[in-house]
Protein backbone atom coordinates (compact mmCIF):
# COMPACT_ATOMS: atom_id res chain seq x y z
CA UNK A 1 0.00 0.00 0.00
CA UNK A 2 1.28 3.66 -0.92
CA UNK A 3 2.04 5.58 1.98
CA UNK A 4 -0.02 8.20 3.56
CA UNK A 5 -2.20 10.71 1.02
CA UNK A 6 -0.66 14.37 0.28
CA UNK A 7 -2.61 15.72 -2.09
CA UNK A 8 -5.57 15.07 -4.43
CA UNK A 9 -6.66 16.24 -7.81
CA UNK A 10 -9.70 15.61 -9.52
CA UNK A 11 -8.52 12.26 -10.73
CA UNK A 12 -5.51 11.65 -9.00
CA UNK A 13 -3.76 11.64 -5.55
CA UNK A 14 -0.16 12.08 -4.42
CA UNK A 15 0.43 9.86 -1.89
CA UNK A 16 4.75 9.40 0.12
CA UNK A 17 6.74 7.18 -1.29
CA UNK A 18 7.41 4.26 1.26
CA UNK A 19 9.70 1.29 1.15
CA UNK A 20 7.20 -1.06 -0.19
CA UNK A 21 6.28 0.90 -2.82
CA UNK A 22 10.54 0.88 -4.32
CA UNK A 23 9.55 -3.05 -6.33
CA UNK A 24 6.89 -0.89 -8.21
CA UNK A 25 9.46 2.27 -9.09
CA UNK A 26 12.27 -0.14 -9.53
CA UNK A 27 10.06 -1.88 -11.97
CA UNK A 28 8.74 0.82 -13.77
CA UNK A 29 12.11 2.28 -13.84
CA UNK A 30 13.90 -0.47 -15.74
CA UNK A 31 11.01 -0.50 -18.54
CA UNK A 32 12.76 0.95 -21.75
CA UNK A 33 9.78 2.74 -22.72
CA UNK A 34 10.53 5.22 -19.37
CA UNK A 35 14.33 4.29 -18.88
CA UNK A 36 15.39 5.83 -22.33
CA UNK A 37 12.78 8.95 -22.65
CA UNK A 38 14.16 9.86 -18.89
CA UNK A 39 17.83 8.95 -19.33
CA UNK A 40 17.96 6.50 -15.91
CA UNK A 41 20.30 3.57 -15.15
CA UNK A 42 18.98 0.50 -14.50
CA UNK A 43 19.08 -0.15 -10.68
CA UNK A 44 18.62 -2.91 -8.48
CA UNK A 45 15.91 -2.95 -5.73
CA UNK A 46 18.91 -2.06 -3.09
CA UNK A 47 20.68 0.72 -5.05
CA UNK A 48 17.41 2.42 -5.54
CA UNK A 49 16.60 1.67 -1.90
CA UNK A 50 19.77 3.50 -0.98
CA UNK A 51 18.92 6.75 -3.26
CA UNK A 52 15.59 7.13 -2.23
CA UNK A 53 17.12 7.46 1.49
CA UNK A 54 19.94 9.02 1.12
CA UNK A 55 18.62 12.26 -1.04
CA UNK A 56 16.59 14.78 0.78
CA UNK A 57 14.03 15.32 -2.40
CA UNK A 58 10.34 15.33 -1.99
CA UNK A 59 8.94 11.79 -3.03
CA UNK A 60 5.42 11.05 -4.57
CA UNK A 61 3.22 8.62 -6.30
CA UNK A 62 0.31 9.20 -8.57
CA UNK A 63 -1.94 7.09 -7.88
CA UNK A 64 -5.74 6.45 -9.29
CA UNK A 65 -7.69 5.97 -6.25
CA UNK A 66 -11.57 4.39 -5.82
CA UNK A 67 -13.29 5.35 -2.26
CA UNK A 68 -12.26 7.44 0.34
CA UNK A 69 -8.56 8.84 1.19
CA UNK A 70 -8.15 11.56 3.89
CA UNK A 71 -4.91 13.84 4.15
CA UNK A 72 -2.52 11.97 6.44
CA UNK A 73 -3.74 8.57 5.98
CA UNK A 74 -1.26 6.26 4.91
CA UNK A 75 -3.99 3.60 3.56
CA UNK A 76 -7.89 3.40 3.83
CA UNK A 77 -10.03 0.36 4.07
CA UNK A 78 -12.32 1.01 1.51
CA UNK A 79 -10.01 2.97 -0.49
CA UNK A 80 -8.71 0.74 -4.33
CA UNK A 81 -5.03 2.61 -4.43
CA UNK A 82 -3.24 1.86 -8.18
CA UNK A 83 0.55 2.77 -8.67
CA UNK A 84 0.46 4.77 -11.94
CA UNK A 85 3.95 7.05 -11.78
CA UNK A 86 5.81 9.26 -9.65
CA UNK A 87 6.82 13.13 -9.45
CA UNK A 88 10.19 14.10 -7.49
CA UNK A 89 10.94 17.51 -6.23
CA UNK A 90 15.10 17.69 -5.99
CA UNK A 91 17.21 20.72 -4.79
CA UNK A 92 14.41 22.54 -2.90
CA UNK A 93 16.18 22.95 0.21
CA UNK A 94 19.12 24.90 -1.14
CA UNK A 95 18.76 26.33 -4.62
CA UNK A 96 15.74 26.48 -7.59
CA UNK A 97 13.56 23.29 -7.12
CA UNK A 98 13.73 20.87 -10.11
CA UNK A 99 10.86 18.68 -11.18
CA UNK A 100 11.24 15.33 -12.15
CA UNK A 101 8.22 12.91 -13.01
CA UNK A 102 7.13 9.68 -15.24
CA UNK A 103 4.06 7.44 -15.52
CA UNK A 104 3.55 3.85 -16.77
CA UNK A 105 3.40 3.19 -20.49
CA UNK A 106 0.03 1.83 -19.72
CA UNK A 107 -1.52 5.64 -18.89
CA UNK A 108 0.19 7.76 -21.34
CA UNK A 109 -1.67 10.56 -23.34
CA UNK A 110 -5.08 10.84 -20.79
CA UNK A 111 -3.53 13.89 -18.95
CA UNK A 112 -2.81 12.29 -15.63
CA UNK A 113 1.05 13.41 -15.96
CA UNK A 114 -0.27 16.95 -16.74
CA UNK A 115 -2.54 16.91 -13.12
CA UNK A 116 0.35 15.61 -11.15
CA UNK A 117 2.63 18.08 -12.27
CA UNK A 118 0.33 21.01 -11.40
CA UNK A 119 -0.57 20.00 -8.12
CA UNK A 120 3.86 19.13 -7.20
CA UNK A 121 3.93 22.59 -9.01
CA UNK A 122 1.22 23.89 -6.57
CA UNK A 123 3.14 22.01 -3.55
CA UNK A 124 6.55 23.74 -4.33
CA UNK A 125 5.60 27.23 -4.63
CA UNK A 126 3.62 26.39 -0.88
CA UNK A 127 6.09 24.85 0.72
CA UNK A 128 8.87 26.34 -0.56
CA UNK A 129 10.07 30.76 -0.83
CA UNK A 130 11.48 30.25 -4.21
CA UNK A 131 10.82 32.58 -7.11
CA UNK A 132 10.93 29.21 -9.49
CA UNK A 133 10.70 25.95 -10.56
CA UNK A 134 12.04 24.03 -13.07
CA UNK A 135 12.30 20.86 -15.08
CA UNK A 136 14.36 19.13 -17.87
CA UNK A 137 13.15 16.83 -20.44
CA UNK A 138 15.59 15.67 -23.41
CA UNK A 139 14.79 16.81 -27.21
CA UNK A 140 13.49 13.95 -28.08
CA UNK A 141 11.06 13.59 -25.43
CA UNK A 142 8.09 15.43 -27.24
CA UNK A 143 5.51 14.47 -24.60
CA UNK A 144 7.38 15.85 -21.47
CA UNK A 145 8.32 18.94 -23.54
CA UNK A 146 4.44 19.55 -24.42
CA UNK A 147 3.71 19.14 -20.50
CA UNK A 148 6.25 21.88 -19.56
CA UNK A 149 4.95 24.05 -22.10
CA UNK A 150 1.53 23.60 -21.53
CA UNK A 151 1.78 24.63 -18.04
CA UNK A 152 3.27 27.21 -18.77
CA UNK A 153 7.26 26.40 -18.46
CA UNK A 154 9.38 28.51 -20.74
CA UNK A 155 12.89 26.88 -22.46
CA UNK A 156 15.53 28.33 -20.60
CA UNK A 157 18.59 26.73 -21.97
CA UNK A 158 19.80 23.66 -23.48
CA UNK A 159 22.73 21.36 -22.58
CA UNK A 160 24.10 19.93 -25.56
CA UNK A 161 24.89 16.35 -26.11
CA UNK A 162 24.46 16.54 -22.07
CA UNK A 163 24.03 12.45 -22.08
CA UNK A 164 24.38 9.27 -24.06
CA UNK A 165 20.61 7.88 -23.88
CA UNK A 166 19.88 4.97 -25.99
CA UNK A 167 22.43 4.56 -28.16
CA UNK A 168 23.21 8.02 -28.86
CA UNK A 169 24.12 11.24 -27.23
CA UNK A 170 21.02 14.03 -26.43
CA UNK A 171 20.67 17.42 -25.63
CA UNK A 172 18.80 18.27 -22.19
CA UNK A 173 16.86 20.89 -22.55
CA UNK A 174 15.92 23.38 -19.42
CA UNK A 175 12.45 24.53 -18.53
CA UNK A 176 12.04 27.18 -16.06
CA UNK A 177 8.35 28.65 -14.75
CA UNK A 178 8.31 31.53 -12.13
CA UNK A 179 5.86 31.81 -9.38
CA UNK A 180 4.35 34.94 -10.98
CA UNK A 181 3.90 33.38 -13.80
CA UNK A 182 2.16 30.32 -12.24
CA UNK A 183 -0.12 32.50 -10.16
CA UNK A 184 -0.93 34.37 -13.10
CA UNK A 185 -2.77 30.99 -15.19
CA UNK A 186 -4.35 30.58 -12.19
CA UNK A 187 -6.12 33.88 -12.11
CA UNK A 188 -7.19 32.99 -15.78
Amino acid sequence: MPGAYAQSGERITLRTVEREDISFVQRALTNPELRYPIGNPVMNRERLEEHVEDDDSDRFLVCLEEGAASPGQPDEADADVTRIGGVTVTDADWKRPELGYWLVPEVHGRGYGKEAVSLVIEYVFRTYDTPAVGAEAFDFNDASRGLLESLGFAEEGRRRKYMFVDGEHRDMVQYGLLRREWRERERE
